[in-house]
C-alpha cells in the first residue's frame, strides 16, 4: 500500500521546510499551493515534483477535495504547513499503511493534535486532544466549503489514542498579534456563513462572549495553564463575540431600543454564573470546613 502526505500553503516560506522534512518517509507528496508571493513553492519543489495552484479562499477546506484528486496514494495523510508529524505517529501511520491484512483496518483515523501556542503546548481550554480527521483511504472522505467543517466519512472510524507520542504536532499560534489576524479574517468568513443569525441584540452578543469565556476558563480549565490559559480564554471568546459583531454589521447595523434592560438581566446572569463557577474552583482547592462552605456557596448559585 502506498502512503500520499498533502500540504496546502499560502506564504509558509518560514516554515514549510519543518513539515516537508517530517513526511519525508510517504510515498508521495503533494502540495497544493494558493499563489504564494515568497518562496514557498520554490521550497516545496525541493521536496516533490507534484506542485500544484488553487484559488485562495482564505482557509483551506475548499482545497481539500482538489487535493486528494491529485494524489496516487491507497493512504492520504494531510497536513498543514504549520504541523509536522512526530517520530511517534509516523511508525504508527508506517504500521497500518504497511500492515499485511487491510481488510481488519478501519477507513479512516481521527489523529490527536499538540498545540504549541505561545511557546507552551496548551493541553486545556479545549486544545488537546484537539482530534483532527487527517488520516483515511482514499474515497473514505470528503469536505464541504465551509470553514472549519467536520468531513463526511464512509466506512470505519477509529480515534488515536490520546497520547502526545502519537500526536501531529501544531505550532499554533506564536503571537497574540497572529492570533488576531486569523480573527479578523476567519469572523468574516464565519459571519457571512451566519447571516440569517437574528440573535444579535446586545444582551445576546454580551451573553456569546460570558459563555464562552466561562465555559473556557472554567469548565476547560484554562485557569489551570496560568497566564495562557487566561489570555487564550479571553481571545477565543472575543472571538466568538466578534463573528455575532459582524453579522450585525452585515445586516446593516440594525438600531435597537430600550434594550438596557435585557443587557442588565444579562449581566447579572454572569454575575451569578461566575459566581458559581468560583465557588466550583474553590471546592477542588479547598480542604475540611472551607470546601463544606464552599459547597453552600455554590449550591446556592444553582
Amino acid at each position: 500500500m502506498l502512503l500520499s502526505v498533502i500540504i496546502s500553503t499560502k506564504n509558509h516560506a518560514d516554515i514549510i521546510e519543518r513539515a516537508l522534512e517530517s513526511v519525508k518517509f510517504a510515498d508521495e507528496i503533494v502540495v497544493v499551493d494558493m499563489y504564494s508571493n515568497d518562496e514557498t513553492v520554490k521550497i516545496a519543489q525541493k521536496y516533490t515534483d507534484k506542485v500544484f495552484q488553487h484559488k485562495d479562499y482564505g482557509y483551506v477546506e475548499p482545497v481539500r477535495n482538489f487535493s486528494i484528486s491529485k494524489t496516487i496514494g491507497d493512504w492520504i495523510l494531510i497536513i498543514d504547513a504549520d504541523e509536522e508529524v512526530s517520530q511517534g505517529l509516523k511508525k504508527a501511520i508506517q504500521s497500518i499503511v504497511k500492515a499485511p491484512e487491510q481488510t481488519d483496518l478501519p477507513d479512516c483515523f481521527y489523529l490527536p493534535r499538540k498545540n504549541i501556542i505561545f511557546d507552551k503546548w496548551i493541553e486545556r481550554t479545549g486544545w488537546w486532544p484537539d482530534y483532527q480527521l487527517r488520516f483515511f483511504r482514499k474515497g473514505h472522505v470528503e469536505w464541504s466549503d465551509q470553514i472549519h467543517s467536520v468531513p463526511i466519512t464512509k466506512g470505519e472510524v477509529k480515534e488515536f489514542p490520546a497520547q502526545e507520542k502519537f500526536a501531529l504536532i501544531h505550532h499554533n499560534y506564536q503571537s497574540i498579534s497572529q492570533f488576531i489576524e486569523r480573527l479578523d479574517r476567519y469572523s468574516t468568513i464565519q459571519a457571512q456563513e451566519k447571516k440569517d443569525d437574528k440573535s444579535l441584540n446586545s444582551a445576546d452578543i454580551l451573553k456569546e462572549f460570558h459563555d464562552s469565556f466561562l465555559r473556557r476558563l472554567f469548565a476547560g480549565k484554562g485557569i489551570q495553564e496560568g497566564i495562557h490559559g487566561v489570555i487564550l480564554a479571553i481571545l477565543q471568546s472575543t472571538a466568538d463575540a466578534v463573528i455575532k459583531m459582524k453579522s450585525w454589521e452585515n445586516q446593516g447595523f440594525s438600531q435597537e431600543n430600550h434594550q438596557a434592560t435585557a443587557v442588565i438581566k444579562s449581566l447579572e446572569q454572569y454575575k451569578k454564573e461566575l459566581a458559581y463557577w468560583i465557588a466550583d474552583f474553590q471546592i477542588s482547592d479547598s480542604h475540611g470546613l472551607k470546601k463544606v462552605l464552599w459547597r453552600l456557596r455554590r449550591k446556592l448559585m444553582v
